[in-house]
């Protein structure tokens, strides 16, 4: 079974669950995993169940909003961690491919445009593992990292909770089809900012003085 079969099997249980507070468990769980495993983008649920919940079929949207900012904080400082004390560049994922690419990128940027770079890439579902482990990985101060870290994950979980919301307030009678107009909004966006943030990072490293000495 893929990886796109079990995450859609799962969000189908956990909306099966969007009027009980249990639906808690999940909403907190899934951000916490998707800190550190890129496979599971947890802003679907989020958007999901903020659109039901704009149309009376889940849990007030405050719950969802709370819960899954704190999972996702939780997942962010596990990578951090993990990326401190383990070999994470030697790992497959981030040894070839997309997730070395992302990594190559963020350990070069993180330094420079740490800040900026760790709030964006928690709005990009690769983007943000990365950042999270190369921050680990580069030694980048644990302080700092938990101050950017933890607007980005208040600013991260308000947008996914808004964007449902707003597309289920427009799309109240139709709720199922609110959750997809949210879920693929969220999509679009990510992949928006993912281009707006390398472009913008690719122009900052062209206008560096070294690279200027260079040309």
């Amino acid at each position: 079974m893929s990886n796109a079969q079990i995450f859609a099997d799962l969000t189908q249980w956990v909306l099966s669950l969007a009027t009980s507070y249990w639906v808690l468990v999940p909403i907190f769980v899934m951000p916490l995993i998707d800190g550190f495993f890129p496979p599971i983008p947890s802003e679907s649920i989020l958007i999901s169940l903020g659109a039901l919940s704009a149309a009376g079929h889940a849990v007030p949207l405050w719950s969802i909003f709370l819960v899954g900012a704190l999972g996702a904080l939780c997942g962010d400082i596990i990578a951090y961690e993990a990326g401190r004390r383990l070999p994470i560049a030697r790992w497959k994922f981030f040894s070839q491919g997309v997730g070395k690419r992302a990594y190559e990128r963020a350990a070069h940027a993180l330094h420079k445009r740490g800040t900026l770079y760790i709030f964006s890439a928690r709005f990009i579902p690769v983007g943000r593992v990365a950042v999270n482990v190369a921050a680990g990985t580069t030694g980048f101060p644990r302080g700092r990292f938990l101050r950017t870290d933890a607007i980005a994950v208040i600013a991260w979980a308000a947008y996914s909770v808004s964007m449902g919301f707003g597309a289920g307030a427009v799309l109240h009678k139709n709720p199922i089809l609110a959750v997809v107009v949210g879920v693929c909004g969220g999509v679009l966006m990510g992949m928006v900012l993912d281009k707006l943030v390398t472009w913008f990072l690719e122009r900052r490293q062209e206008k560096t003085p070294e690279n200027q000495q260079n040309q």
